[in-house]
């Protein structure tokens, strides 16, 4: 049952944490944290001697005022600087081809990636490209790819304007194939990034659809990492902690945006990258159908099908879900309760809750869970999930 509440959502509370000053945590990517961070990028490059930035992003952060100011800075400052933007919302193999030929032809000794998901997916995959010439997707790592990942990558910088997929601070890229978009993941350690700019301020004009969606998807990051059947305690930990902050902190930073609700979403967003080593889910493998077959906002995916998937997950997981009411502080504990305010977060923030409302269509059902079934991320579901979960659950959601 969809609950129907006219509630204002949770509200962010005093966070101890000062946001307007700049500070350093490692883990194990050293990250600079705080208000106006990025202004710290130039003195540092020059510190390491590189003056001949790829800056990859989207053609929408590409024309944001920040992004034009730093291009502006850089130069003024004798830094030879190139943009790449030539990339899609779901990146493809093309993407990554025509990246790697900005960087070898223009003679660039860095690559600087700015934005959210796609761009930074993009990004670490053209750092991969630049010195390994093999296919791009012999590196997959779900047919043991990685192996091949033995030379040196380019010096690799990430700068989040978004918190959703925390791919900051990540060592792999989610590329889709160009023509059937199956997608394929590279990985490895060498593609951590060597530093990162985590500047809440630069999320502060986010509209709110892109601050809900985005946000919906770290929740998710964390929710299925917590449940995930890999043991991983470690990472358990560090994903209570992303529920918490995000779950009191999303409803503010959409409809309300302030510093502190929005430097505690990047925060979220970080903690639900590092925690999904642990693996992710069923919801993950109903949304990546959606984005490759219908192009649908990978967030959106994500929040549409989350309460449907927590739903399908609470049989066995009883204990877990209880820890997860607890964690966001619920009236009432079990799975239950947690689905519920799933669907009430959807309502408070504007997104819908039934798939016909982003465009999936009855005909749609069948490809996507063909799609479904096929994809990486449930098998570290908590529980077995088959073409004909799939397909159930996709119908429930419509």
């Amino acid at each position: 049952m969809i609950k129907k509440s006219g509630g204002p959502g949770p509200t962010a509370q005093t966070n101890m944490v000062d946001f307007s000053v700049v500070r350093q945590y490692n883990f194990p990517t050293v990250i600079r944290f705080g208000a106006g961070v990025l202004g710290e990028l130039p003195d540092h490059l020059r510190s390491v001697g590189l003056l001949r930035p790829l800056l990859v992003t989207d053609p929408v952060v590409a024309q944001l005022g920040f992004f034009c100011d730093l291009r502006k800075k850089l130069e003024a400052r004798g830094f030879s600087v190139e943009v790449f933007s030539d990339i899609h919302k779901n990146p493809v193999k093309s993407d990554v081809e025509k990246g790697g030929a900005a960087f070898l032809g223009t003679g660039r000794d860095c690559i600087v990636g700015i934005g959210g998901g796609a761009a930074m997916d993009v990004a670490r995959a053209v750092a991969l490209r630049i010195h390994h010439h093999r296919d791009l997707f012999d590196y997959d790592d779900l047919i043991g790819g990685d192996v091949y990942v033995t030379e040196e990558v380019p010096y690799f910088i990430t700068v989040p304007t978004t918190s959703g997929t925390g791919s900051e601070v990540g060592r792999s890229a989610i590329i889709s194939e160009d023509d059937t978009h199956r997608k394929r993941i590279l990985f490895s350690p060498k593609l951590l990034a060597k530093i990162v700019y985590a500047d809440p301020l630069l999320t502060m004009e986010l509209p709110p659809f892109v601050t809900a969606a985005t946000g919906m998807d770290a929740l998710t990051h964390n929710l299925e990492a917590y449940l995930a059947k890999m043991w991983h305690p470690m990472a358990e930990g560090i994903a209570l902690e992303g529920i918490r902050l995000i779950h009191r902190s999303i409803v503010d930073a959409t409809t309300k945006p302030s510093l502190e609700s929005r430097g505690q979403m990047m925060i979220g967003s970080l903690m639900g990258a590092v925690a999904f080593q642990k693996g992710l889910g069923v919801v993950h493998s109903l949304a990546h159908p959606m984005s490759s077959l219908l192009d649908t906002h990978h967030g959106l995916a994500n929040a549409v099908n989350l309460p449907y998937g927590m739903r399908f997950n609470i049989a066995g997981c009883e204990d877990k879900f209880r820890v997860i009411a607890e964690t966001m502080a619920l009236p009432a504990l079990g799975g239950d309760a947690v689905v519920e305010r799933l669907f009430e977060l959807n309502q408070w923030l504007g997104l819908p809750v039934r798939l016909r409302d982003v465009g999936v269509r009855e005909e749609h059902l069948a490809p996507l869970a063909d799609l479904a079934i096929a994809d990486f991320a449930h098998p570290n579901n908590p529980k077995p999930v088959s073409r004909e979960d799939f397909f159930k659950l996709y119908s429930e959601a419509l």
